[in-house]
């Protein structure tokens, strides 16, 4: 038996991989293959706004990992780098109020951050309108993700105002794009109806894709990100038909081929096998789940760590330990439960309780150690 810790791993110098950020997230590959009509169908969108007039407000629709981010980061791209359209892509997760998305949009314009406090929404929205009517830009929006802000009740107002900023400072042209992955979110229906009277999107939606396209588009990573002869055919039909088998969200595709890639260097072999594969899914599977929680505040972590220990538990049960733990009213711990379950988190359902009437049982959608490991 050797001393030597490294015995077994590739040296330093030697991987795998020839491009690691091939299999990043935030990677826009060159070629966007399968998603032909609906960049036409943005493209006819946005159209107006390089001869200077408003574009079209579009929702693009379509489950998790399906391409319509990359769409409009490609798309916002060519926009931003070619014509003298202003573009803002808004990560809604990250910036999911109305208060923080034209703080984005400040950016966006200005190029330059607004000031961290002291500034009323009501001038920052000012000053965004008076700069595009003064350098008569026209400002495409993109809110991706926006089911986030309709989880903190932030969406029809932010809506609202992008929709009348044309009315609070004449000449102001902004469209907007916005993105759902929330199948069970009609955006629409859940708008306020002043929104919904002026609201209305041409509708683009992205398929899940099929398993003859997830391994065409994982082909080109592999050829980008791999060194050659590291992934054969039979080890990326195996990442095709496990990535299909989750709804086909190319997310966990792409992040199980790098995880496979880094097995594959700790067994110090230059080429994946299967069983680098099979081990690797146990973790890339639950890649939706992890950026879920990656954009929970710590108080919705707690709670879900509370249900995670008191799986199946009545809800007034569950807030006693919650509270204890966060000092949180009641009130709010009900908001984070709806928030929590739009997210397809956990699951509420109604039970009579002998002397206490009908109380929700809480329940989590994923394992609980699947959830207690990614927190």
């Amino acid at each position: 038996m050797t001393d030597d810790p490294e015995e077994g791993m590739l040296s330093w110098d030697e991987s795998v991989f020839r491009d690691e950020h091939v299999f990043e997230i935030d990677y826009v590959p060159e070629t966007f293959r399968h998603r032909e009509s609906q960049m036409e169908s943005l493209k006819y969108a946005l159209r107006p706004a390089v001869r200077g007039s408003r574009p079209l407000n579009v929702i693009a629709r379509g489950p998790p990992g399906t391409g319509k981010t990359t769409a409009v980061q490609k798309l916002y791209g060519e926009l931003g780098s070619q014509t003298d359209v202003r573009v803002a892509r808004v990560n809604c997760q990250v910036d999911s109020t109305r208060y923080a998305v034209f703080s984005r949009l400040f950016e966006s314009v200005f190029e330059y951050e607004p000031p961290a406090s002291g500034i009323s929404f009501k001038k920052l929205f000012g000053q965004i309108t008076e700069k595009l009517v003064d350098e008569e830009e026209v400002l495409a929006v993109a809110l991706d993700d926006i089911n986030y802000l309709f989880y903190e009740g932030e969406a029809s107002d932010t809506l609202y105002s992008l929709l009348r900023a044309h009315e609070a400072h004449s000449g102001a042209k902004i469209g907007v794009v916005v993105v759902s992955s929330d199948l069970d979110l009609d955006v629409i229906e859940e708008l306020d109806g002043r929104v919904q009277s002026v609201f209305r999107p041409e509708e683009v939606y992205f398929p899940k894709y099929d398993e003859p396209e997830i391994v065409d588009i994982l082909d080109e990573r592999v050829e980008r990100g791999f060194h050659e002869g590291v992934v054969d055919a039979p080890i990326l039909d195996r990442v095709a038909e496990l990535t299909a088998d989750q709804g086909g969200d190319l997310r966990v595709g792409i992040d199980l081929l790098r995880r496979a890639g880094l097995n594959a260097e700790m067994r110090a072999s230059k080429q994946i096998e299967r069983e680098d594969v099979e081990a690797a899914f146990e973790k890339s599977k639950h890649v939706h789940l992890s950026r879920h929680l990656k954009g929970l505040s710590d108080s919705e972590q707690t709670l879900l760590a509370v249900i995670a220990d008191h799986e199946g538990e009545l809800a007034g049960d569950v807030y006693e330990t919650f509270a204890e733990e966060t000092d949180l009213g009641y009130t709010r711990y009900s908001e984070i439960i709806k928030k929590l379950d739009q997210l397809g988190l956990i699951e509420t359902s109604y039970t009579s309780v002998d002397g206490r009437g009908r109380s929700r049982e809480l329940s989590l959608q994923y394992e609980p150690e699947a959830i207690t490991d990614r927190l």
